[in-house]
């Protein structure tokens, strides 16, 4: 039965019941079954981590992987393919890939290209410049935007106003290429919600916004025992920013949303965020933007084979159905 004939049904129905008393059950069934989502659903490349980094899915298939699963938004992330940022054959090459799969290249994630905070301006215009192939890799890419982030140590006054002259510099290159600049709470400071907020506010630009991330709210974490991601890993947040404050105060500026997933419970909910109260708040900010899924259980699930977390694509699925539930229902 099509979409467009079971919406005629489910009315002619419900209005043949009502003699009976059963019409009132056929609105709920519609709203679950056909209700528009008020965004559009893209996915971050992250979600494969441990796919791309075991060399199990190619950085040039993840078009056609997340088509699998019913996704056609992509956020890329600069550190799966960062030799490539000026290689135009690659670059092309990823570029059709997408078109052939019918999804649209939203953002190029970037990390590991220097601190956008730092305090000793040597030290940052360098971060800065070394973003700027990246930028010109989002344009070659269609991609509206890049991320960045925004980290740095001292005063967080100080800080923020280093970051907003860094954030004003790309705004300015990518000018000429129609590439916007948005900032994840991601690292460090900018994991506090109010202090990026602020940033946002004194940068004042419409080229300039937030990704809004349901995780990244960790404002005090234990030093990591060695420096790469499994050392990362097995670190634990000492003090969190509140989550539900942090995302309604980082809406107003948001460009973009990460509904980041680790583990499940037997109904199917996020452990650790409540989606629903999540979309809720998006939803009455104003946003139909993209909302991309960030499903990190994978990556866990590789350090601790053993664990309950589920693998990369079981995780994404079980994101997409709770977010478009939770979005549906918000």
């Amino acid at each position: 039965m099509t979409k467009l004939n079971r919406r005629k049904f489910i009315k002619s129905a419900a209005i043949g019941a009502a003699g009976v008393g059963l019409a009132a059950s056929f609105p709920q069934l519609l709203l679950a079954d056909e209700k528009e989502l008020f965004f559009k659903l893209a996915i971050s490349q992250f979600s494969f981590a441990s796919q791309f980094w075991t060399k199990k899915l190619d950085p040039l298939d993840f078009a056609a992987k997340s088509k699998e699963l019913g996704i056609t938004g992509l956020d890329y992330c600069s550190m799966f393919f960062a030799d490539k940022a000026k290689d135009q054959t690659f670059l092309a090459e990823l570029k059709k890939r997408a078109a052939y799969n019918g999804s649209y290249n939203l953002r190029i994630m970037i990390d590991g290209e220097g601190v956008l905070g730092d305090l000793n301006d040597t030290v940052r215009l360098k971060a800065v410049e070394n973003h700027y192939k990246w930028m010109d890799a989002a344009a070659i890419l269609g991609c509206p935007m890049i991320r960045v982030n925004v980290e740095g140590e001292g005063d967080k006054d100080a800080v923020a106003k280093a970051a907003v002259d860094s954030l004003g510099r790309l705004i300015e290159h990518g000018k000429k290429q129609n590439i916007d600049v948005i900032v994840e709470n991601h690292v460090g400071i900018s994991c506090n919600a109010g202090w990026l907020a602020g940033v946002m506010k004194q940068v004042n630009s419409p080229h300039c916004g937030t990704l809004a991330d349901f995780g990244n709210f960790c404002i005090n974490r234990t030093k990591p025992e060695t420096n790469d991601i499994a050392g990362y890993m097995k670190t634990k947040c000492i003090e969190e920013y509140d989550r539900y404050k942090g995302i309604t105060e980082l809406m107003p500026f948001a460009k973009g949303v990460h509904a980041k997933t680790h583990l499940f419970d037997a109904q199917g909910n996020d452990i650790e965020t409540d989606f629903y109260k999540m979309f809720k708040i998006i939803k009455d900010s104003g946003f139909k933007g993209w909302v991309s899924i960030e499903y990190e259980g994978g990556l866990l699930k590789m350090y601790k084979p053993d664990s309950p977390y589920l693998g990369d694509y079981e995780g994404v699925a079980a994101t997409k159905k709770l977010v478009e539930k939770a979005g549906a229902m918000a």
